[in-house]
This record gives C-alpha cells, structure tokens and sequence, in this order.
C-alpha cells in the first residue's frame, strides 16, 4: 500500500494503483481523453500529464503507477501548460463545426476546451484530409472530428473480438478505421455502437433518424405508432439530468403521447411472446434430441441482439444452426403491428409506421434485413436511439422531468417483470427459466423471489444448472434431467464461450447472448458514458421494476393468451412461424 502526496494532499492506494486512480481516491479531478475506467489506459493522448517530482518529463497520470513517497503536482504551472498544448494541438487538427455537432454540448474535447479556458485556435493550419462514412444502417463516421484517442479501437478488439478498426497509418497521416481505407460496410462490423458510445467527440455517431420520425408524424395518411424496449426506462432520464437507473417509464409514455404518435406500445410485450416462442423452440429441440433421438442443434442460442446474430454470421457461420428461429422481440412487434393491431383498427400494413426506441444501433440496421418484412412490407420503419429520443424530446420543448405518468395502450402494451430483465445481461435466460419450469413441472421456479442469481450480475461469462423434478405428463421425459445454461455479455466473452464448446470442455443446453457489456442496458445508443457504476444502477432499476410488477411470468400475460386466442394460434404455429420466426445468412467477408 504505497503512500504518496497528490497536491498536498496524502493518500494511500493498493499497490499497482496509478497515480490517476490515487487522484481520485484523494478527491482530486485530473482531466483525461483516452482513459476508459475499467477498459482502457493507455496514455495515448497525454491530456492527463502531471508532473512528478524527480521526474524528467512531463508523465501520463493514467499509466504511471503510483509509488511510495512520490509527490505529485496536477496544478503546476508545467503541468497545466502542458496539458493545455496538447489540447490546443487536439483542437489544430479538428474539424471545428461544434454548434451543428452532433456532439455539441456532449463533447469531451468541447468540455475540456472550456475547463482550461481555450478561446483560439492557437496552431492554425494544415489539417488532415477528412473521410466521411456513411455506408451502414446504423453508424456514421467522420474522420475530421477524430482525435485518435484510440478508445473504439479498443472496444472493437478486446471488449467486441471483432476487429473491424486500426490505426492506419503514421504520425500527421494517422486514420482509425478500417484497412486499406474501406468503409465500415466493406468489413465485418456488427454495428453495435459500442465506439459511439465509447468515442469523446462526433468522430463516430448513430445515423440520425429524427427528421424521419418528425416526417411520418406529419404525414397525415400515416398511423404512427411507438414501441420502447424495456431498457430505456432505465436510461433515458439521464437526458434530462436524473440519476442513472431513474425509472422514468410512466412519463416517456406521455412524453411520446404529446410528440404526437397515434400509439404507444412496449417491446416488452414481444419479449413475453420471445418467451412463449423460444421456449417452446428450446423444449421441442429437447424432446427431439431425448425423445425421438434426433441430431438436434444444441446447444440453442437466444436470438434477441442483432449485434451478435450478425457476430455469429460472419464468425461462426457453421452454428447458424444453433441459433433460436425467433426474430427479435423489435421484429416481432414490427410484424404484429402490421398485421393484428392494424386488422384491429382497419388499416393497410403500407399506411402504418411503426418506430422503435431501443438502447441499440445494430437495431437500425436488424430493421432493414430483408428478412424482416413478413407482414409485407419493412415490419419496422425507424429506429431511434435512447439518445435520439431524447433530442426529440428536448427539440418538442417538453419538459420531460415534470410530466405526468402515462400508461402504454391496448392490446400490446401489457407485459411482465419477465419482459423487463430482458434488459439485462442474464435477463432473457432468467425469463425463460421462470416460464420452462412452470411449464414443465406445474410448480414455481425455486430460486428466491424468481432470481436465477448466478446468472445476473457483470461477470463475462456465467453459468447455471436446474433438475427438473416432478414433471407433468407431456414433459415427464425430462425428470431427473439437469438443463445447464450459460450467459454471455461482450462478444470476446461470446468468442471464449463458443471455443469452450467447441473444445468440449463445456456442453449446455441453453445459451444467452448480449452484444454489449451489461446486455441492453449498455447498449451503444444509450446515454453516455456508460461505466460499470452506472451499468449496475440500471441494472438494479430493472430488477426493482421487475419486482415490482403484479405478474412477472411471461405466460401469465393476458395479452399474450389474447392474441394467441384470435390471431396466432399457438406457439410454434404456422401464423407465428412466418410472422415470428426467421432464419439467418452465412456472411464472408475480408
């Protein structure tokens, strides 16, 4: 536990602490740019420079552990000199559009500029050449904007294993992105946002879809209808400065309302219907493989995440197999909007727009698979970020942390505490156990108060097992029978886990997979910056809403049991299997 001054101030860290962390533990703020807590620390930018006695530079406070009797000076007149060059520098070679920005006032350079009082461009001149990106559903790139901080490369290789951005280049002619100057659509990239989310300044971006909301709003020959995937009622009042995990679900519906949609839904109410379709999917490979002694494709992977399906595509092309038939509880509703809701209220699947709010770039571009247009035309027309929401909200002048509770409309509206964990990583396989084993054994699933524990929490990898006992008739194949299940968040640890399987040094029967780390409440269109703390705290929110709910199994959902009666049929049936179901394409690319 070496002990040391920052400022005059003495403090005591672990050892192997940097001297950033020690600033923190002694109160004291260093500014940073590259720096991801828990991700990555690297010194790439030098924004974080202190000077510490002894030393002969200048010394990066996020790499330099912190050492027994060292004095450190965050505030010398070096250390601030230095600190404001190489920001000045950052600013020389930046493309300087801030008030049209759609980073302005949520920039990181911006806000740094301002701190250390930098009014000019001290260092005018050449800049490199900009690029910009626009080839995918979902993300824009603009290289001028770019201060190579490095962070998206970061998520890109080690927290995603998918590898899609480098550095190229050296020195003045250094671009990220990918090789060879390809645009993002010319690689593999999944699209899932973790570097927007991650990126200090506009460099990188979800597409804006607002003018094309505010387009069909104004189309009076269009019925427009929302839908909120239930990660968002935990992030989006960090727009309007509420605390992470805020549950602001009753006023983003009457913050919808006065936007002017003609209907306001829940993504939740297809997560429900997720559970009813992919768990009767899981039980039908079962008996197949236990029963029928069929090769069945097992271990069954959930299908919610675009980002990871498309993982999967490019990745591991020969396991599509493996991979649930469900379409995406965004997809499905996309499809029954379009279909028994507008049967419902006597309109034609062309004159209906249905928007989706998610926590996830990757589902601007799920909306636009070919696949997805089973209701006969595109089943989901727009998508918008948590962010883009937000915007819209902030652009409408209402004032959204006074609004009155609202409550989501019939008959896709209701749902349960099931459908709310599927915004957190563990959430999706918890919610189907809850319901399997009600199912299969008549009884409630022992675990206390519904938790499946061991799948919850941030850990990359986790894993459980249940036995079922005491089985009713048509599933007594699987007494005695313990059904293992694993959960991955961030596609490295999806990478490991396949590996693991591959290997034969694990076998499941379920596995769940989120692209980004926590699951959805991470997503790469939430709010920013999206730490471990702040995971945890929306995670807890969902928990607690969960808890909350009168009923908290997907079966147990009247509207469910509806739309079944009058327009589906059951599980697994052929109005569900084209509407709900899909299958997915072998991707090769360079």
């Amino acid at each position: 536990m070496p002990t040391l001054t920052i400022d005059n101030v003495t403090v005591e860290v672990p050892q192997g602490a940097t001297v950033l962390e020690a600033a923190k533990k002694a109160g004291i703020k260093i500014p940073t740019l590259c720096y991801l807590e828990d991700v990555q620390a690297i010194g790439a930018c030098r924004v974080c420079m202190v000077e510490i006695e002894g030393a002969r530079t200048l010394m990066a406070s996020c790499v330099t552990p912190a050492g027994e009797g060292m004095k450190v000076h965050t505030n010398s007149k070096k250390a601030r000199e230095g600190r404001r060059t190489v920001v000045e520098l950052l600013l020389s070679d930046h493309s300087g559009d801030c008030q049209t920005c759609d980073r302005n006032n949520d920039c990181e350079l911006q806000a740094l500029a301002h701190d250390l009082g930098i009014h000019d461009i001290t260092y005018p001149g050449e800049k490199s050449a900009p690029h910009m990106d626009a080839s995918t559903p979902a993300l824009i790139r603009d290289t001028g904007k770019c201060v190579l901080c490095r962070r998206c490369v970061t998520v890109c290789n080690e927290t995603q294993g998918v590898g899609g951005i480098f550095p190229q280049g050296r020195g003045f002619t250094t671009v990220v992105g990918p090789a060879f100057s390809q645009d993002l659509d010319d690689v593999v990239c999944v699209q899932c946002g973790q570097c927007a989310a991650v990126c200090p300044v506009g460099a990188i971006v979800e597409r804006d879809q607002i003018q094309d909301v505010w387009a069909a709003l104004d189309d009076p020959t269009k019925t427009v209808v929302v839908q909120t995937a239930p990660a968002i009622r935990a992030a989006l009042g960090e727009c309007f400065g509420l605390e992470p995990g805020t549950l602001v679900t009753g006023r983003m519906v009457t913050a919808l309302r006065r936007l002017g949609f003609h209907a306001v839904f829940d993504t939740n109410f297809t997560a429900d219907l997720t559970i009813m379709e992919e768990g009767t999917e899981l039980l039908t490979r079962l008996k197949k493989a236990l029963v029928d002694k069929e090769n069945v494709a097992l271990p069954m992977f959930t299908s919610c995440s675009p980002g990871w399906i498309k993982y999967i595509e490019y990745f591991y092309p020969d396991m599509l197999a493996n991979v649930s038939t469900c379409k995406s509880p965004q997809q499905m509703f996309g499809a029954l909007a379009k279909t028994y809701y507008a049967q419902k209220i006597g309109k034609k699947p062309e004159d209906m727009v249905v928007v989706s709010v998610m926590p996830c770039t990757a589902k601007k571009y799920e909306a636009q698979r070919p696949e997805m247009s089973d209701s006969g035309v595109q089943d989901v027309d727009i998508v918008l970020t948590t962010r883009e929401l937000g915007k819209m909200i902030q652009e409408a002048g209402i004032d959204f942390v006074n609004l009155p509770e609202g409550t989501q409309d019939s008959p896709m509206g209701m749902s349960t505490g099931a459908a709310d964990i599927f915004a957190n990583t563990g959430g999706v396989m918890e919610a189907a156990l809850r319901t399997a084993w009600e199912l299969v054994t008549g009884t409630e699933l022992p675990f206390e108060n519904l938790h499946v524990t061991p799948v919850e929490g941030l850990e990359g990898i986790k894993e459980a097992a249940v036995t079922f006992k005491g089985c009713q008739p048509e599933w007594s194949f699987l007494n005695g029978v313990t059904a293992k299940v694993a959960v991955a968040h961030g596609l490295s640890n999806a990478r490991k886990l396949i590996e693991k399987i591959r290997s034969g040094e694990a076998s499941y029967h379920f596995i769940e997979i989120m692209t980004c780390p926590g699951g959805c409440i991470g997503g790469g269109g939430q709010p920013r910056m999206t730490t471990n703390a702040i995971r945890m705290k929306r995670i807890e929110a969902i928990y607690k809403e969960d808890e909350g709910r009168k009923l908290r199994k997907s079966h147990e959902n009247p509207e469910i049991k509806q739309i079944y009666e009058e327009f589906l049929g059951h599980p697994l049936g052929e109005i569900s299997h084209k509407l709900l179901h899909t299958k997915y394409t072998p991707r090769l690319k360079a």
